[in-house]
């Protein structure tokens, strides 16, 4: 039965440590991973907030970083493809070695907020010895099944996803016609509607498996 870990990191052991840190303000939000063979990781992430010209230079100078591709841009939002190298020094390269499913990620200059999917408790203490054998500072800050029941205050969302969903709700946005666009929301986060949209669907995605995948709670 897989097991969800979320946890926070110090941006120095996730990737763009050091573009990060010569660019304070910048949010870094991954859409998606695409592997790139054993040592390699190709990211589709967002990147907002901050000055993307300055961005673009540090990260090509970043030594994690490499074939930066500019792809899109809205709003403030720009996305980006590129290749990262993975380091054994470096918690991507932890959870990849487990055989871990990156759900979300964020990250700015100060940490990334991780959600990673392990196939069982197995991998789970795979990746925790190893963030003990090379003392990364990792604060785990939720562990669970997702097939367990979940109170209101459980349903596994990450701090951006929470805020998005009740902003939505409370704007209006699921009504019918709508109180807020989709366009204001993602203004209001400082996102592209295309970050919006994928961050509402993820949130989407948590809330139905466990809402609709929970077991029966134990007679205990």
């Amino acid at each position: 039965m897989s097991v969800i870990v979320e946890c926070t990191v110090p941006t120095e052991r996730f990737a763009l440590a050091e573009t990060l840190d010569r660019i304070p303000g910048m949010f870094i939000e991954i859409e998606r991973l695409v592997a790139q063979g054993p040592d390699q990781i190709m990211p589709y992430f967002w990147a907002s907030r901050g000055n993307h010209e300055a961005f673009e230079t540090a990260a090509r100078n970043d030594p994690s970083v490499h074939d930066l591709v500019k792809l899109d841009e809205f709003n403030k939002a720009v996305l980006y493809r590129a290749v990262w190298v993975q380091n054994v020094e470096t918690v991507a390269y932890a959870y990849t070695e487990t055989g871990a499913v990156l759900l979300n990620a964020m990250g700015h200059d100060r940490e990334w907020e991780l959600q990673l999917r392990f196939d069982d408790e197995n991998s789970v203490s795979k990746f925790s010895g190893y963030v003990h054998d090379n003392d990364f500072e990792i604060d785990i800050t939720r562990l669970y099944r997702p097939s367990r029941p979940f109170s209101k205050s459980q349903l596994a969302l990450t701090e951006a996803q929470h805020e998005t969903i009740i902003a939505a709700l409370e704007g209006g946005y699921y009504e019918n016609p709508r109180g807020i666009t989709r366009s204001e929301l993602a203004e209001e986060f400082g996102i592209s509607q295309q970050a919006l949209s994928a961050r509402i669907r993820r949130a989407h995605r948590l809330i139905m498996e466990n809402v609709f995948t929970i077991t029966p709670p134990d007679d205990e």
